[in-house]
């Protein structure tokens, strides 16, 4: 079975534990800086919490509540930066929040921020005008989309019909969605790889230490190896204080607590049409913010905030499904929404700081390094803990920078406007990239409308595809004829897929669609394993773990008591 390429060296500056978004951002950071970094993964790129958001790239409205205003203005920043770098899988997204209540419990609500009073059923229209303005006020500097405004009940009616009429007005602001994280994730290693010296290797985890260094397996092929790094970065997210115990016992301490977050993605004509283009962000009866928008062919509705011991064990319960069907109902009460409309759903856990607080919405989403200098261990120990997906360019900057002190090297280039993956040249405005969609399917002999699908699925990496299929035969997959069978074997042969979930779930939007068949599942491990040299034997036993893989995570569990 095909492995993860070139073999794991057995010494480096730097080894970074984790490939989720943080861990890719820092390796790429400290690649650029001409450092020898090696990422390790365990599963696949951007598998995990990485893999589980809620699709949004914002500055977090809700977190002024907590009054984390520099988290909210950094992330702010990051957001508009996504919006110039990677304009491929990052866009506006206009956002509608319904009012309740004008002015009612506005004192509480001014109590509750201050810790001296319980917050309010309803937040006030008052108070989240006022957040807002304070949140249009900290993107200033990086402003690239519109202020927030008020809008009375009856266009909030208009555009979002059957909405609760409850709510007495509305307010519409604007932040940003990323169509495909994961994808992003995987252009970043790319991107790295090529540029620079680093290298990252998938199913590979740290098994435990091995004299100076740590020994690693591949957990598909079976090898092995050590590893001996000056610098480790523990960036494994709900996982690190797992991974500090292998690590060593100076490392070996509880420093993150998790909280599971799922989604569901239901297809229902009227919801989607009630949603449009906009996301509704609203407020279910306990307070708890949830959201709703058009997401991959659906209308994606989240999330559950609750605690869990075993990030391994997370998975989206029957009573989180009632509960987000529930709310989804309190603010559309007239559409009917069928369990068997939901076609796929998705958890991840958010690796957050300890905390006594009953409350997890009351527990910073900011981020925070350890730094165990070496001594105890022969080798330093920067332990990410927190973060946001929307800062993991800043994340990974402020961790590069720390690594970089340890080695005594100094900083060579920033990462503020270097675009992402596809990002590089793909047109920002529509006019433009209608244009370039043209000259580009013109320039390729693809017809346009199949040029302008792969645009909008890898950017201007479109151009690199296109060229691929007509360097031989092609036909379109038949479980999903909008993909066609070399443009999943390029995505095989270009990136780093060694199974057939990378490719399903990751790679394409195949898996967030709901459309992965038994059917689609043996036509596209034919492909993998055709690519990567599989028996009969070991594809058939990449079709079992995909399997399994979708049944504890992506379709709805029982609950368990």
């Amino acid at each position: 079975m095909t492995g993860n390429g070139s073999s794991i060296p057995e010494r480096a500056e730097v080894l970074v534990i984790g490939g989720g978004i943080n861990g890719i951002s820092t390796f790429r950071e400290l690649a650029l800086q001409g450092i020898d970094v090696v990422l390790v993964e365990r599963d696949d790129f951007c598998s995990g919490a990485s893999a589980a958001l809620s699709r949004m790239v914002h500055g977090g409205l809700r977190y002024l509540e907590n009054g984390e205003f520099r988290l909210v203005r950094q992330s702010l920043q990051e957001r508009d930066r996504l919006l110039r770098n990677a304009p491929h899988y990052v866009s506006p997204l206009p956002t509608l929040v319904p009012v309740t209540a004008r002015v009612r419990g506005t004192l509480a609500t001014i109590g509750a921020f201050l810790g001296i009073a319980e917050r309010p059923q309803a937040r006030p229209g008052l108070m989240i005008r006022t957040g807002l303005a304070l949140y249009d006020l900290l993107s200033w500097r990086s402003r690239t989309m519109p202020r927030h405004r008020g809008i009375g009940r009856a266009k909030l009616q208009r555009l979002a019909k059957g909405i609760t009429r409850r709510a007495v007005a509305g307010v519409l602001y604007y932040d940003a969605r990323v169509t495909q994280p994961e994808r992003l994730g995987i252009e970043l290693v790319l991107d790295t790889e090529a540029e620079t010296g680093g290298r990252a290797f998938s199913y590979t985890e740290i098994t435990g230490r091995d004299g100076d260094g740590l020994a690693w397996r591949d957990r598909i092929t079976g090898a092995s190896g050590r590893i001996a790094p000056r610098v480790v970065v523990n960036a494994t997210g709900a996982w690190v204080d797992v991974v500090g115990g292998a690590i060593g016992p100076a490392s070996n301490r509880r420093r993150v607590q998790g909280t599971k977050g799922s989604h569901l993605m239901i297809r229902n004509p009227a919801l989607q049409e009630a949603l449009g283009d906009r996301m509704i962000y609203f407020e279910n009866g306990d307070g708890r913010i949830c959201i709703a928008f058009n997401h991959a062919g659906a209308a994606m509705v989240g999330s559950t905030d609750i605690r869990v011991d075993d990030p391994d064990d997370a998975v989206c319960l029957d009573d989180e499904k009632r509960y987000m069907l529930a709310a989804l109902g309190g603010i559309f009460p007239d559409l009917a929404v069928r369990e068997d409309e939901i076609v796929h759903v998705f958890t991840g856990v958010r690796p957050l700081p300890v905390s006594d607080d009953e409350a997890t919405g009351r527990i910073s989403r900011d981020h925070a390094v350890e730094v165990e200098a070496a001594g105890a261990l022969p080798f330093a120990v920067l332990t990410l803990i927190g973060g946001k997906w929307t800062t993991f360019r800043a994340f990974g900057e402020e961790v590069a920078d720390l690594a970089l002190a340890e080695l005594g090297r100094p900083r060579r280039v920033g990462t503020h406007d270097l675009a992402i993956g596809g990002g590089r040249g793909f047109p920002r405005d529509a006019e433009a990239r209608s244009r370039w969609q043209r000259d580009q399917a013109a320039a390729t002999g693809l017809p346009l409308a199949r040029f302008r699908a792969l645009s909008e699925r890898y950017g201007s990496r479109a151009v690199a595809v296109a060229r691929f299929l007509g360097q031989g035969p092609d036909s379109p997959v038949a479980a999903a004829p909008d993909y066609s069978r070399r443009e999943l074997q390029w995505l095989i042969e270009t990136e780093k897929v060694r199974d057939i979930g990378d490719l399903l779930l990751r790679r394409t939007l195949l898996g967030m669609e709901g459309r992965v068949t038994p059917a689609l599942v043996a036509e596209a491990g034919g492909l993998v394993a055709s690519t990567l040299g599989w028996t009969e034997t070991e594809t058939a036993a990449a079709a079992v773990r995909l399997d399994d893989i979708m049944a504890r995570r992506h379709r709805v569990q029982a609950a368990q008591h």
